[in-house]
C-alpha cells in the first residue's frame, strides 16, 4: 500500500496509556492522511471513551471509536501499540486484544508499539530472533523473550516497529508512515 491517504490505521489501547504516545501518533497519521480508529476492549471504565496516564497523573480521555471484540483486523492496514505501564500490562490480560495482534503479525501487516507495549510483542511470542527497543525498565523481559534489545529511538524488524519513549514520538510516527506505504512484510 504506497498512498498513507488510503491507509486505516488502527490504535488498540486502554485505560492508562501514556497520553502522547496515544495522541502524537494519531495527530500525525490523521494529518499524513490515514484514516485513525482507537479500539478499546469494553472492561473500559467509561462506555465511550479511555482515560490516559500523563508523566505522574491521570491525563485527558480519549474517544473510543470501536470495542476490541469488535474488531476485524482484515479491515486494517496498521496497528499501533501506545505504551505507559497500565496500558499493556491491561491489554494483555484481554484475549481479544491478543487475537486481533496476532492477525495482525500473522498476516504481514505494520506493527508499531512504543514504551511499555512491546510488553505485548512479549506476550504473543513475537520478541524471539528480532531487533527490538523498549522503555529502558523492560529491557530485561525483552531480553529474556529473545529479542535483541537495542538502546535506538526507532528499530524496525521485518514491519515491527518498536520505539523507547515519548521523546522518540516523532521517528516512530513518521516510521510507520514509511513502513505502511511499503506495505506487507514476510515475517
Amino acid at each position: 500500500m504506497p498512498d498513507i491517504k488510503a491507509a486505516k490505521i488502527l490504535i488498540m489501547a486502554t485505560d492508562g496509556f501514556e497520553q502522547s504516545e496515544l495522541e502524537v501518533p494519531k495527530a500525525k497519521l490523521t494529518e499524513a492522511g490515514a484514516q485513525v480508529t482507537v479500539a478499546a476492549p469494553t472492561s473500559r471504565q467509561a462506555p465511550d471513551s479511555i482515560r490516559g496516564w500523563d508523566k505522574t497523573d491521570w491525563g485527558r480521555p480519549v474517544s473510543v471509536d470501536a470495542d476490541i471484540e469488535d474488531i476485524d483486523a482484515n479491515a486494517y492496514d496498521a496497528l499501533v501499540l501506545p505504551g505507559g505501564q497500565i496500558n499493556p500490562d491491561k491489554l494483555r490480560l484481554e484475549p481479544k486484544a491478543l487475537d486481533v495482534l496476532r492477525s495482525f503479525l500473522g498476516s504481514g501487516k505494520v506493527v508499531a508499539a512504543i514504551c511499555h507495549a512491546p510488553w505485548l510483542l512479549v506476550e504473543v511470542g513475537a520478541a524471539k530472533g528480532r531487533k527490538m527497543t523498549s522503555y529502558a525498565s523492560i529491557k530485561t523481559d525483552v531480553v529474556n523473550a529473545g529479542a535483541e534489545w537495542r538502546d535506538e529511538a526507532v528499530v524496525t524488524d521485518k514491519g515491527i516497529i518498536t520505539s523507547r519513549n515519548p521523546g522518540d514520538l516523532d521517528a516512530f510516527s513518521a516510521k510507520i508512515i514509511e513502513e505502511v506505504r511499503e506495505g506487507r512484510h514476510d515475517r
